[in-house]
């Protein structure tokens, strides 16, 4: 608690000594508005963030970052970040790793704001009292055309940063990091170079405004992953580190070159702890991949070395997974296992289907540590069920903490379709703890600490971006309400031109919609309404073969707990139903000695099973995953008694549109009547 007050009011002192300084006088304030904006914020660091260790052990160390920092100082030079050796000349290191640093007539960038990178102009900023309080009030105010996809559009908050962009460059990505993305794309035949899709969405990175990008193909529907977005995501991560790196060791150089230390914000340049980037995956096969990706893409000049990627490839990989490491052709999307599950879900879970997991990754001068340490890592990769484990460890056991979230500046949540299927609320949770103030003393400077890291405001200068094959109203919620960058948002929206043409069997497909008036009561009135309309058709039915189809255990909970006060013949098949129990139960409905099956759509997603013996198919509710709508109305086995019977309210236009199409889905939720029929 001592730490925390002690940095409260290191932070409250700070924030006085500005307003003192702002007040000095309003003509001397508008001439140096600019200048103020472009500083370098960077503060002296005995403990500095940037030298290696040699700790290599996973989760948490007892042992201070503070003391591990200080023993790194003494350290072979080789292996030290900032390249500085004790009694070094300022003049013998190259503290310009890029050109784009330099400005012109030989004046420094950070000294002409008009050469500032996105990444100095976003971390530099002042935030004032009346942006932070007008953050609930933002509304999306302009859209533009998505270029290179058809029927989508980007809509934002703000001032419209598509207007004037140029979608033939990456603005803002260092000239290494872009010049080796080039190389490594026509070392693979061009494809996707430069394409604007990938431009545009890097430059929107780069901007570091809030991004929902909920359209992204995914690798495991036919091979064809929509790479020039990971590929994007992943340079921008590098981009930020290396950046982030490149502030430090110039302000190193400029401390160690003053005799007499001032205390002044240009030297402020870091967080409570080094974790800048975090990127939240699913699987830890897709967490194998992005790593590899990563590796891949990193210049060679920084990965020299990559320390324990055998041990990575053996935790992390499958067995089809052999080979160097950044030998990333994608040869295992095209290759489906043999098996009688469809090719999707064979890519997907084909590999390792672990979902609790987490791995480090830290850039030294010339080496890539994998399994570093977490607070001491730059990224950190993992799963949403391990960081909520980790957080709930922390709760139990005061040794252990998650501090290494405090200074989280980028967030990618990527395949948050996938994350839903999983737990979305644990998503929510990881949010909930980014950027709260550390609980134990941390080991950088204070004096080296940005100003509104101090002032608690760290999450209104974090950029998040969530991507996904669709949206549902879990991931709207956290991009609406967790996601509050000064900076504003952007977000793609998409028409739909639906799955129905994939239906094979000649049916009516009837859409039943229900009445409801809030959210609130939404689960209510889907459940009345199918006792009372729906229900009294199935107990009239003589014959058997009623599967009952729904996309949450809330409501395969409630149907259970209602089917057995009804006395009805049923069957179970949900994600919780154990294997014997579920061969039990499919050869029960096959046979008719049961006459209704209820199964969840989390079910299919995990087992892909093929129900034999469906006549009648109630889809209670319509499945998040647009392809599991044809999967399940294919079950039907082909008998002149088929019916299908969907309900739906206005609420449900997110799944509607992507099963039905945009445009009838419009139609469907705003008709007056409230029943329609399909029939491909």
């Amino acid at each position: 608690m001592k730490t925390l007050n002690s940095m409260k009011t290191l932070g409250r002192a700070s924030k006085l000594k500005r307003k003192r300084e702002e007040g000095k006088g309003k003509k001397k304030k508008k001439r140096c508005n600019k200048e103020e904006k472009s500083k370098v914020v960077d503060i002296r660091e005995p403990y500095n963030m940037l030298e290696d260790d040699h700790n290599e052990g996973e989760g948490f160390d007892n042992e201070s970052t503070k003391s591990k920092v200080v023993e790194n100082l003494r350290q072979d030079p080789d292996e030290n970040d900032s390249g500085l050796t004790e009694g070094s000349e300022i003049e013998d290191v190259e503290f310009h790793s890029d050109e784009e640093d330099i400005g012109i007539n030989g004046q420094t960038a950070y000294e002409d704001s008009t050469h500032l990178s996105f990444f100095d102009l976003h971390l530099q900023h002042s935030l004032s009292k009346e942006e932070i309080d007008c953050k609930s009030n933002v509304k999306f105010s302009w859209e533009t055309p998505a270029i290179g996809m058809k029927n989508c559009k980007w809509i934002g908050t703000g001032k419209n940063i598509m207007e004037g962009l140029d979608i033939n460059s990456c603005h803002g990505l260092k000239e290494k990091l872009s010049e080796h993305w080039m190389d490594v794309y026509k070392t693979s035949g061009g494809k996707d170079m430069s394409s604007p899709k990938q431009s545009i969405f890097f430059s929107l990175c780069s901007s570091y405004r809030d991004i929902l990008y909920c359209n992204k193909r995914p690798f495991y529907l036919k091979g064809l992953e929509d790479a020039s977005i990971m590929d994007a995501y992943i340079m921008h991560s590098l981009n930020h580190v290396f950046r982030t790196r490149d502030s430090v060791k110039k302000n190193d150089a400029k401390l160690t070159k003053l005799k007499e230390y001032t205390e002044s914000d240009k030297f402020r340049d870091q967080g409570f702890t080094r974790p800048k980037v975090l990127i939240l995956l699913p699987l830890a096969s897709i967490m194998y991949r992005v790593v590899k990706r990563l590796i891949h893409l990193t210049p060679s000049a920084y990965k020299v070395n990559v320390e324990h990627k055998d041990r990575f490839t053996t935790k992390f990989g499958s067995e089809e997974d052999t080979g160097d490491i950044e030998n990333v052709d994608e040869s295992e999307n095209s290759k489906a296992h043999k098996s009688s599950k469809a090719s999707d879900f064979q890519m997907l879970f084909g590999g390792n289907n672990e979902d609790d997991f987490m791995i480090g990754i830290k850039f030294t001068r010339k080496t890539i540590k994998l399994f570093s340490d977490f607070h001491t890592s730059d990224i950190i990769i993992a799963s949403a069920l391990c960081l909520v484990n980790k957080i709930e460890e922390a709760g139990i056991n005061k040794e252990k903490d998650v501090d290494f979230l405090s200074s989280i500046e980028v967030l990618f949540i990527d395949h948050a379709d996938v994350i839903s299927m999983q737990n979305w609320s644990h998503v929510h949770t990881v949010i909930e703890h980014l950027n709260r103030l550390p609980s134990k003393q941390p080991g950088t400077d204070v004096m080296r600490i940005r100003p509104w890291y101090l002032d608690d405001h760290a999450r209104f200068y974090r950029q998040t971006i969530i991507l996904g094959f669709y949206s549902n109203p879990d991931i709207n919620a956290s991009f609406n309400h967790q996601c509050v960058n000064y900076e504003g948002k952007v977000k793609l929206m998409c028409e739909y031109k639906g799955v129905l043409h994939k239906v094979l069997p000649e049916i009516r497909q009837i859409y039943e919609r229900f009445d409801v008036d809030s959210i609130v009561e939404a689960d209510d009135a889907r459940f009345d309404y199918f006792i009372t309309k729906v229900f009294p058709r199935i107990k009239d039915l003589d014959q058997g073969g009623t599967m009952l189809f729904t996309s949450s255990y809330f409501e395969f909970i409630r149907l259970r707990n209602f089917l057995k006060s009804k006395n009805a013949s049923f069957c179970l098949l949900g994600e919780y139903t154990t294997q014997s129990d579920i061969s039990r139960a499919r050869l029960w409905f096959y046979e008719g000695s049961r006459k209704v099956m209820l199964y969840t759509e989390r079910s299919h997603f995990y087992h892909r099973y093929k129900i034999r013996g469906v006549q009648n198919l109630i889809i209670y509710s319509l499945p998040e995953r647009k392809e599991f709508y044809p999967e399940i109305v294919n079950m039907l086995d082909g008998s002149n008694n088929m019916t299908c019977t969907v309900l739906f309210s206005c609420l449900d236009k997110l799944r509607l549109e992507r099963i039905v199409g945009t445009t009838p889905a419009k139609r469907m939720v705003a008709a007056e009547k409230g029943v329609f029929v399909f029939c491909h």
